[in-house]
């Protein structure tokens, strides 16, 4: 129980007008003064309150880049609620989603810290937010306080497995995908389990599950649209929809925007020689499967069958990947590149791989670049054979 207990305590000191105070005072304090901050505080606070506020102020400083401020500043986080969050940006678009299909009511089960309800809530969405953990549920609850939300999240502590979301539009859903030893990759072995998660999305008139985005394929019902999502290039998670009239469909999300393209079925697109251009799909085109589209669009074809880099002879634009145009195509060498960096006179190197074993560090260290230029290498196989791309960005779409 101490496990548990313990954090909660320190948890309701943090809630009173002394703990708000002392988060503000403590607000961004650099972690090689924490000493120091903590010594003189501990003169006036009692020394387990100043504890747990640095604590949350280390975890306020790390939540900002999924938290826009001022919410990151006012938010209370456990490590791993903080790790199992959703990205605001992406919450945001989800619950706008949402409320675009109608939805007035959520039962957000394993609400973790809340951030998903928060979104939902401020999408004008009242939602039951539920967490068998303590702490967990504590959190969420001052969350929503904290942000001005309590009126509309309900957070209950209990076993999401036992609780009625009969009355509610939708179901939405994040089964816990990390355990004592890290993130788990087996979606039967979530908490609860995807089958279950699955199972309740059926019964609900709307649903929404966010899994991890390395789910496989096949393990997609038939029933369910599934969208994978990514967020300033990084993909952040899939989602399989249940009720929305569209079961089958497959769509990658690209966040700011959103853009979104959608699945037409096409056949994996033919290898070619490499052209004057590559293109590099974004994480969630290549996660959804939708290379070939993105290759029709930009009127190309493969480097390699099982590589997802495209390549054409002309120059387009699409938000769906970014491209650059290729000075150089050698076989695999790092003595070969070396020379032809020192030629260019190419200092900043960018180093970018799919079908490699290299780590970009290291190779970054063993050809030493040098020089007022930049460039980046694609590391890569071209028709099997290992090989090296050597390019610059073009302009990024819009621009």
């Amino acid at each position: 129980m101490n496990d548990v207990t313990d954090p909660l305590r320190a948890l309701a000191p943090l809630l009173t007008p002394e703990g708000r105070a002392l988060l503000d005072e403590v607000r961004g304090t650099d972690p090689a003064k924490e000493l120091a901050v903590a010594t003189r505080l501990r003169r006036d606070h009692p020394a387990e309150l100043v504890s747990a506020a640095l604590a949350q102020a280390r975890l306020r400083q790390r939540a900002a880049a999924k938290f826009a401020a001022p919410d990151a500043e006012r938010m209370f986080f456990t490590p791993n609620g903080f790790e199992q969050s959703t990205r605001a940006a992406v919450a945001e678009y989800r619950a706008g989603r949402m409320r675009d299909l109608g939805v007035t009511s959520v039962a957000d089960l394993c609400c973790g810290i809340g951030g998903d309800a928060v979104a939902l809530a401020r999408a004008g969405i009242r939602v039951l937010a539920v967490d068998r953990d303590p702490l967990t549920a504590a959190v969420a609850r001052a969350n929503a306080a904290a942000l001005g939300l309590d009126a509309l999240i309900e957070v209950r502590e209990a076993d999401v497995t036992e609780v009625d979301t009969a009355g509610y539009d939708a179901v939405f859903a994040d089964p816990a995908r990390r355990g004592g030893r890290g993130r788990v990759f087996d979606p039967e072995a979530y908490s609860p389990p995807l089958s279950w998660a699955i199972g309740a999305a059926r019964s609900a008139p709307l649903a929404a599950l966010k899994i991890a985005p390395g789910v496989p394929h096949e393990a997609v019902p038939e029933d369910a649209a599934a969208e994978w999502i990514s967020d300033g290039g990084d993909v952040k998670e899939a989602v399989l929809w249940f009720g929305t009239g569209d079961a089958g469909a497959v769509t990658a999300t690209l966040l700011p925007g959103p853009r979104v393209l959608r699945g037409r079925g096409l056949p994996n697109p033919p290898v070619r020689p490499v052209g004057r251009y590559l293109y590099e799909p974004d994480g969630a085109v290549v996660r959804a499967h939708l290379v070939a589209e993105v290759a029709e669009e930009l009127g190309g074809g493969l480097v390699d069958e099982t590589i997802a880099y495209v390549t054409a002879d002309e120059a387009r634009t699409t938000p769906y990947a970014s491209g650059y145009e290729i000075t150089d195509q050698l076989p695999f060498g790092v003595k070969k590149l070396k020379a032809l960096l020192r030629e260019r006179e190419v200092g900043t190197l960018t180093v970018k791989k799919r079908g490699s074993a290299v780590e970009p560090e290291e190779l970054r260290r063993k050809v030493k670049p040098q020089g007022r230029n930049a460039a980046t290498v694609f590391l890569t196989r071209v028709a099997g054979a290992p090989a090296m791309l050597i390019g610059h960005p073009l302009p990024p779409a819009g621009a």
